[in-house]
């Protein structure tokens, strides 16, 4: 899950505090272990030495007290059934420590791998998981969408973090992948050496991709794994993620890819700020449309690709002209509220451009709706009105956070992974912090380095998924961009799904994602 521009890739524009750091107690837990793991024996940990100890503050050089916390890596032995074949695994959990250009400890990356028995290292390929924010730990996809561990939510009240609960993962991705899952800097369990120095060093665009590029390259050679097919599977802010870290490990790693995985990406961030660009307005109104559309039944692919077409067509001339007047502007806002399922005063009153800010679209009849799935909805705490940055989200500040409670417990009780530190889940203190510049632009753009990564690993391939009713990352901006690459689009695909920003939390999503992902880490490369 990430932030949104402004703050939080994903927000559209709210400011949130600064110093709000939202993180999961270290002491609670989501659910009982289920009976498809811990076997052989069940519960047991083996605690090897680490191949580097946790920093010792005595060494004169950290200044991160929160490092002595960290505990030794834990290695537990677990089996789980997919599609009725049994798979026996190795779990770790532990950390990677980086490195300064003087040879210094920079910092301790927290990193959970699955590792399936019996496998040929040359031929069973490993992927590496990171969520965005920036500031969001990888808690999300590792427990929500591929881990052999998912996350439930009640059926019948998806909204409901406090009676979610854990269990086998039907669709984990172990089936045809080894998983690595790696917390930034600053979020989860993962800590810079030197706080005071962790903005510069760790919190920008290049920064990031260059330190989880480093942290790919040790645990590729650590685990004797630079022979195998190697993914990165980024969310959110993850797609941007994703394309850096993968430049800076062709550039600066010697380490090509297989391909890549963007799940609801923010890929050019120009793209996701609806103030006053009628390009981001026409690109997030197909998602409104879907979103509108669903409460009647399923949303399908032909019916999201004609509200496309009408949104980059006279919605998008409309907006790019002078406003309209008269008749001609009863008539253009009475299409968009039929479109959008918004009050046809609403949308006179945003003169079309519709902001999913704005308190009067998101809240409709007494509910409010989610940014991250605009058919979530929970009771609009302020119907009479309120400013818009005080609407509080259902899925960043309600049942998307139980992913940190959740974790927390599962790392403890089933991985041995035991701390008093807490896991932070979304930090908000390091989206603050973040440096989207680079290379002389206001704004770090991920296309050019996209464009490259293609023309530089003709094999490389690309997946792209997207939720229908995500307001944050909307579909049509990855369509957008995939459109307009001069090459490589027939190494794209893109698929979208029903679902929000966190599609997985459907279970028809999260399976049917499984199993499009699992045709193309094995279609022959071309």
């Amino acid at each position: 899950m990430p932030f949104r521009f402004a703050l939080h890739p994903l927000l559209r524009g709210l400011v949130l505090p600064a110093a709000l750091a939202i993180s999961a107690a270290a002491s609670t837990t989501a659910s009982a272990a289920p009976e498809a793991e811990q076997k052989a024996p069940p519960g047991k940990v083996a605690h090897p030495e680490p191949a580097a100890a946790p920093a010792k503050l005595d060494n004169g050089k950290s200044t991160n007290a929160l490092i002595g916390l960290l505990p030794p890596d834990s290695v537990t032995r677990h089996d789980i059934t997919l599609d009725g074949h049994r798979i026996g695994y190795t779990a770790t959990a532990g950390t990677l420590e980086l490195r300064d250009e003087k040879g210094e400890p920079a910092a301790r990356v927290f990193y959970v791998a699955y590792v399936a028995d019996g496998q040929a290292a040359e031929k069973r390929p490993v992927s590496f998981f990171f969520n965005g924010g920036p500031g969001a730990g990888s808690a999300f996809l590792h427990l929500g969408a591929a881990g052999p561990q998912v996350l439930n939510f009640p059926a019948g009240n998806p909204t409901d973090g406090a009676n979610a609960t854990l269990s086998a993962n039907p669709d984990s991705w172990l089936r045809f992948t080894d998983m690595v899952f790696i917390d930034a800097v600053g979020t989860g369990y993962s800590l810079p050496e030197h706080p005071d120095d962790a903005a510069k060093r760790f919190y920008g665009v290049k920064q990031d991709g260059s330190a989880f590029a480093e942290a790919i390259r040790i645990w590729l050679g650590r685990n004797n794994r630079t022979r195998s097919p190697k993914y990165l599977v980024g969310e959110s802010y993850g797609g941007i993620r994703s394309i850096k870290t993968a430049y800076a490990l062709q550039t600066e790693q010697n380490v090509p890819l297989a391909g890549v995985v963007m799940i609801s990406p923010a890929i050019e961030m120009g793209l996701l700020d609806d103030r006053d660009n009628p390009i981001d307005d026409a690109l997030l109104l197909p998602s409104l449309a879907a979103s509108a559309a669903a409460a009647s039944g399923p949303v399908s692919p032909a019916k999201l690709d004609e509200f496309y077409r009408y949104a980059v067509g006279s919605y998008l001339t409309t907006l790019a002209n002078a406003p309209p007047q008269g008749d001609a502007a009863d008539a253009f806002y009475g299409k968009v509220a039929s479109v959008t399922g918004l009050p046809k005063e609403v949308v006179a009153k945003e003169r079309g451009m519709l902001s999913v800010q704005a308190h009067d679209v998101r809240s409709r009849d007494g509910r409010l709706y989610s940014l991250y799935d605009g058919t979530l909805s929970i009771a609009d705490p302020y119907p009479e009105g309120i400013d818009n940055g005080d609407s509080p989200d259902p899925v960043l500040f309600g049942f998307g956070l139980a992913y940190g409670n959740a974790v927390t417990g599962y790392l403890a009780e089933q991985l041995g992974f035991r701390t008093d530190l807490k896991y932070d889940l979304l930090d908000y203190g390091v989206n603050a912090a973040w440096n989207f510049k680079q290379d002389g632009d206001l704004v770090a753009r991920s296309t050019p380095d996209l464009r490259k990564l293609l023309a530089l690993n003709p094999s490389l391939r690309v997946f792209i998924a997207n939720g229908a009713f995500d307001l944050a990352c909307p579909f049509s901006t990855s369509r957008y961009v995939v459109e307009h690459l001069p090459l490589g689009r027939d190494r794209i695909r893109l698929k979208v799904y029903p679902g929000g920003h966190m599609l997985y939390t459907r279970p028809d999503s999260r399976a049917a994602l499984a199993k499009d992902v699992a045709a193309l880490y094995t279609r022959p490369a071309p």
